[in-house]
């Protein structure tokens, strides 16, 4: 260290030559909001100096804009649907240079091994992926998950230094009322030193003071102006979040002013390989920002100072002596179109390629997590009494569903009849980790499948199975083809596979390049619509995925029943009056 800070020294002085200079650049600075012209001098991949400088390799940018590393503060790599070495080709010839992740969906199917697998593959590619320990494992006490980190475990593991911080406090109502398991993590991760992320959607007036009193640092569940005022004013940070399923970007930007935009951070929270392809990354989002107003250095700034100030990234997030050379040249701040990106002073991306080799790890450890028990389309039958139940309505654009009431047909057996003029259809989870054979049914309105069926192993946050179809023949098709695939995404019509994609990383993330998994989308997505007749409205797999999440109103089902998230209690599916 002593050595290379002399070297660091010297170069700064200009008295030995740089590693690698980097001239006729626009250097954005993120600390005066100026743009200066010069080079930048780069030693043991920390930035030297920007001025006149030489060195043993000299590259010319042209007059382009240099900025600092991108940083993304909020994002689950498993939503990506790519492993962690995959997501780090897509995101770094944007600008990524690191990512906040927290791994909680792969925690909730296989535990510390699952956290174990992301923070070796994460050391497999450029991309600096900074791991928060996640804090909601299970997310809830009312369903299954594959595994448990209770403040016992969050006490055992938060001191490694793999783990920045505690992961999105999701369990907002733990906090505000003192549960004892809550608070025992909370406070051990205080003890460490470690920062606490935040995850209160809806939270107002005192629960918000609470909250935020329990150490909270930031909120990427903000969705209107008012929310994102209240959190700021009560000095949490805000993360402007603009993913593949919530786009809350726009409307907070017009929140966003001189006064408070140092407390607000860029944030994708889940990003799937199509949006990388075809809108980028963080990269998007500057264009974003501008579109709607923001001055670019000040949209830069909440990329990269803000985020890095925020969970104490001391090395990086600026263009300035001392600093990680993490460098994006940009052809202009308008569309932000990425030219090369250096990490820690090495080119690892030019003109949208990623440059380093692609190893990828071992993913023995986290393969065969889909297993059931005693399955077959018998635990589907539901043995009504009556034929007015409760129904999950789905709201197009979103992930949150209504509660509703119908009347459906019956046979002999107090079984459900499928009526395709009725868009009421059987949906099923099926516990998927521990062999329980708990399967639960409910019904589903405004999925629009009109034949087939479609089954996944993600369904947020306990990723048991869930099935959706027209009758259950359809359903235990669709359920055994995803067994046998180890998990991922499955539709079937009349018995036959019509579409898939297996997922064998924990049943959450393809072991495929984002290209593939893209295609496969685009497969899935054509022929959900044109073969099983889903509404053009309904996005057909994250629609599906999110009808498990028992933390978004109004009503959804887990592997143990019908929930009413609104009184946080479970309900019966049929209404006996």
């Amino acid at each position: 260290m002593k050595d290379s800070l002399k070297k660091l020294i010297d170069v700064a002085m200009g008295r030995v030559p740089a590693d690698v200079v980097i001239k006729n650049c626009k250097v954005v600075n993120v600390f005066s909001g100026e743009i200066t012209e010069g080079n930048i001098a780069i030693s043991d991949g920390q930035i030297a100096g920007i001025g006149e400088y030489e060195g043993k390799e000299v590259i010319d940018a042209e007059g382009r804009y240099a900025a600092p590393g991108f940083i993304d503060s909020h994002i689950h790599i498993e939503s990506s649907y790519v492993s962690p070495e995959e997501l780090g080709r897509l995101l770094v010839p944007h600008g990524g240079t690191t990512i906040m992740a927290d791994p909680h969906e792969i925690a909730n199917v296989c535990g510390e091994q699952g956290l174990a697998y992301m923070v070796e593959a994460g050391t497999r590619t450029a991309l600096d992926i900074k791991y928060e320990l996640p804090s909601c494992v299970p997310a809830t006490p009312f369903e299954n998950a594959g595994a448990v980190l209770g403040a016992r475990e969050i006490e055992k593991l938060i001191p490694s230094n793999d783990f920045i911080g505690l992961g999105e406090f999701m369990n907002f109502p733990g906090v505000i009322y003192n549960d004892e398991d809550v608070i025992d993590k909370l406070v051990a991760a205080k003890k460490q030193g470690k920062w606490i992320d935040g995850h209160g959607s809806g939270l107002e007036g005192n629960a918000l003071n609470a909250y935020a009193s329990a150490g909270i640092l930031a909120d990427h569940e903000c969705s209107t102006v008012e929310e994102m005022k209240e959190r700021l004013a009560r000095g949490q940070y805000i993360l402007l979040r603009q993913g593949s399923a919530c786009h809350n970007l726009r409307t907070l930007l017009r929140g966003v002013t001189p006064e408070n935009s140092r407390r607000c951070l860029l944030c994708s929270d889940d990003r799937q390989p199509k949006t990388i392809l075809h809108e980028g990354h963080l990269d998007n989002h500057l264009r974003i920002c501008v579109e709607e107003g923001i001055d670019p250095v000040t949209a830069i700034r909440m990329a990269t100072l803000n985020a890095a100030e925020c969970f104490g990234l001391k090395d990086r997030g600026a263009i300035a002596p001392g600093y990680r050379a993490d460098i994006v040249l940009m052809d202009d701040l308008k569309d932000f179109q990425v030219n090369r990106v250096w990490i820690e002073g090495k080119l690892v991306a030019q003109e949208g390629a990623y440059l380093p080799k692609i190893e990828k790890y071992d993913i023995s450890s986290v393969k065969g997590s889909v297993v059931l028990k005693d399955f077959s389309k018998d635990k589907f039958k539901m043995n009504l009494k009556s034929n007015k139940v409760n129904v999950i309505g789905i709201l197009p654009g979103g992930v949150v569903t209504e509660k509703l009431t119908a009347e459906i047909e019956l046979d002999e057996n107090g079984e459900f009849v499928w009526n395709p003029d009725e868009d009421i259809v059987k949906v099923a989870v099926l516990e998927r980790h521990h062999m329980t054979g708990n399967v639960a049914c409910g019904f589903l309105k405004g999925y629009g499948i009109k034949e087939g069926a479609v089954a996944l192993s993600i369904a947020h946050d306990s990723h048991n199975i869930i099935v959706v179809g027209v009758n259950d023949e359809e359903m235990e098709f669709a359920v055994k083809a995803l067994v046998e695939q180890e998990g991922g995404i499955v539709l079937v019509k009349e018995g036959k596979v019509i579409e898939s994609m297996p997922m064998p990383i924990a049943g959450l993330m393809s072991d495929q390049s984002g290209e593939w998994v893209d295609e496969k989308l685009t497969a899935i997505h054509d022929k959900a619509y044109a073969e099983l007749g889903i509404c053009g409205e309904v996005e057909p797999v994250m629609t599906l995925c999110f009808m498990s999440l028992i933390v978004i109103p109004a009503v959804k089902i887990t592997d143990t029943g019908l929930f009413d998230v609104t009184t946080f209690s479970f309900i019966p599916v049929e209404i006996n009056e």
